[in-house]
């Protein structure tokens, strides 16, 4: 029988991307991939993959998932902060908390071999971001503001795999990240619960239109920027490892300037009949990102990061023109 690899959150901007990846990655004569995610919708059955609408806060959801053979499970689900229009913190709870525990019982109770999980970077948001971040830094965030309940139900996760592991023997493999890269259709997000464009769709869209293009803060500071499909082979090549726990930073180990990420927007969306002019403020503040050690992934893992800045940006306007997942994000 094939192994059975379900992805809990696959109708999100990056889970859906990891879906994709996945089902091209992995020998379809050997391992069997399976959509799961909150949404009620036929995107997925159309497409010939099998779906399951769960929601993960209800343990009698889980009643609908195969029983047999499942390998492995990755597990994206959960509430985020650039979602939340409201400030709701139970939804952390709910779905992060509950939702886990919900998908470990699963895992428990079905005799799964390894669960994949991701963290978040903001349980490390407080070390200088000149920092290069090791996998096993020593947690460092705040118990203020509205990232904290967030960071405290994804760090009670992790207590909760260490106990399944050490009593019932569940792999577990998790993952820190950055900010994916990944175009979506619905380029908005909800800071402080206002919605708003994302940066860097402001941006492209400005490069297209030729209109300038402003460089904050000091042009070298730099950040690790990480194409969803880098993360995929990450967590991909962690379902084949022989080995039983891991913990790794997503990330590519190749620091990207915002002076270059600005320039190769402006190489690849801008028309070469009038290209975006640069300004530079540096009396504007310009923050937020990190550098990532990834040596143990590629040690272990086997994991070689193949999308460069320019590479990235391309794959943006590819992904614009064909607008694959445009059902899932915006009906």
């Amino acid at each position: 029988m094939k192994k059975k690899i379900i992805i809990f959150g696959a109708t999100g901007n990056v889970g859906s991307y990891l879906l994709k990846y996945a089902l091209e990655y992995f020998n379809k004569d050997e391992y069997e991939v399976i959509a799961s995610g909150r949404r009620k919708t036929d995107f997925f059955t159309k497409r010939g993959i099998e779906y399951y609408s769960i929601d993960l806060t209800k343990a009698s959801d889980f009643e609908q998932l195969p029983t047999e053979n499942v390998f492995a499970v990755m597990l994206l689900s959960a509430q985020i902060p650039s979602y939340m229009n409201t400030y709701e913190p139970k939804k952390y709870i709910d779905s992060i908390i509950t939702g886990g525990f919900n998908v470990l019982e699963y895992c428990r109770k079905n005799h799964v071999d390894r669960i994949l999980y991701t963290q978040t970077v903001f349980d490390v948001s407080l070390y200088p971001h000149d920092v290069i971040l090791k996998p096993d830094i020593t947690p460092n965030f705040s118990y203020t503001g509205d990232h904290a309940i967030y960071v405290i139900a994804k760090n009670t996760m992790l207590e909760l795999l260490k106990h399944y592991y050490q009593e019932f023997g569940l792999k577990k493999f998790i993952f820190r990240l950055p900010t994916i890269y990944n175009y979506s259709p619905y380029p908005y997000y909800y800071p402080n619960g206002i919605k708003t464009k994302r940066p860097i769709y402001q941006m492209i869209e400005k490069a297209q239109n030729g209109e300038p293009l402003e460089i904050w803060g000091d042009p070298h500071y730099a950040k690790d920027m990480v194409h969803v499909y880098d993360f995929s082979q990450m967590l991909c090549k962690a379902v084949e490892v022989q080995q039983e726990t891991g913990f790794y930073n997503v990330g590519t180990g190749i620091p990207i300037t915002i002076e270059e990420q600005i320039f190769t927007i402006i190489d690849v969306f801008s028309p070469s009949s009038h290209p975006s002019p640069v300004i530079y403020r540096p009396d504007k503040i310009c923050g937020g990102g990190f550098l990532m050690d990834i040596s143990n992934a590629k040690e272990e893992l086997g994991y070689v990061p193949l999308y460069n800045c320019h590479k990235l940006f391309e794959d943006y306007k590819q992904e614009m023109e064909i607008n694959r997942f445009a059902e899932l994000r915006l009906a």
